[in-house]
């Protein structure tokens, strides 16, 4: 059978239209827009009916009519549901559920506007070991931590351990939604004026440029000592001396972020 759009169309010979009087023959095989044409219904209200019909008489979600919509032999793209259920206040939320607002992501233009931080997290749960990552986005200024365990607090010895070094303030700490960073940090960040900001759920390329540090770190320095604290502690210091002051970026044109820091 042939789509038409995201309408939907039926092989069911006992389907009816829009107000249950136009019956779609199987052997015609027409689609919502044939009906709405031979009984003057309008195809989106064909739609429609169907949907809020499936939805009083399973009283379940949208993917579930869906499934039932394609079993009982209509064709109806999952986002035309979803869209029919939301217009006609049919959706249903949990009130557990948490809704995430994002602040609008600033340009980079200057040293400190936008920090990207992250964790690595290094071997099985029974000889695991974590880093704390960070990095400017505008210089590719670099920071990292080794730690044993990860929290909040740790997060935030992290920031005022990183800031020490850093030749620049910070202006907004970007993260994900990992529990290291949730909101005693953000609190806390704000107390001392520097914004929070979290990446989109499911959406790692807000993360991008520390993603990439991390593994660069991990190809360049970890994966050459012995995986214990003491080696890591003494192994990064070196690694982010060299990253910072010798090692050129092809992301900065083949300068250092030292380099680029002299520029501000």
């Amino acid at each position: 059978m042939q789509r038409y759009g995201h309408g939907i169309h039926t092989k069911s010979p006992s389907a009816s239209g829009a107000n249950g009087g136009s019956k779609v023959s199987s052997g015609k095989g027409w689609s919502t827009r044939e009906v709405a044409r031979h009984t003057g219904f309008n195809q989106s209200s064909i739609v429609r009916q169907k949907v809020i019909e499936y939805r009083l008489k399973y009283q379940r979600c949208a993917e579930v009519i869906h499934y039932f919509l394609e079993r009982d032999g209509y064709e109806v793209s999952l986002s035309s549901v979803k869209r029919t259920l939301k217009r006609n206040e049919m959706t249903k939320y949990s009130k557990w559920k948490k809704w995430h607002q994002y602040e609008e992501r600033p340009r980079p233009e200057k040293p400190g506007i936008l920090v990207q931080i992250d964790t690595i997290v290094d071997g099985p749960y029974y000889d695991r070991l974590y880093v704390y990552t960070m990095l400017d986005v505008c210089s590719r200024w670099a920071s990292a931590m080794p730690v044993m365990k990860i929290g909040t607090h740790a997060s935030w010895e992290f920031i005022q351990h990183s800031q020490e070094d850093m030749p620049f303030e910070l202006k907004m700490i970007q993260t994900d939604h990992g529990s290291e960073f949730s909101k005693w940090l953000t609190k806390t960040l704000v107390a001392n004026e520097i914004q929070h900001r979290h990446s989109r759920v499911r959406t790692p390329t807000d993360n991008a440029y520390v993603e990439r540090f991390n593994r660069t770190i991990q190809e360049e320095c970890l994966s050459r000592v012995p995986k214990t604290l003491e080696a890591y502690k003494k192994a990064i210091p070196d690694f982010l001396h060299y990253y910072n002051f010798e090692r050129p970026h092809m992301g900065l044109h083949m300068l250092t972020p030292n380099e680029v820091m002299q520029s501000y």
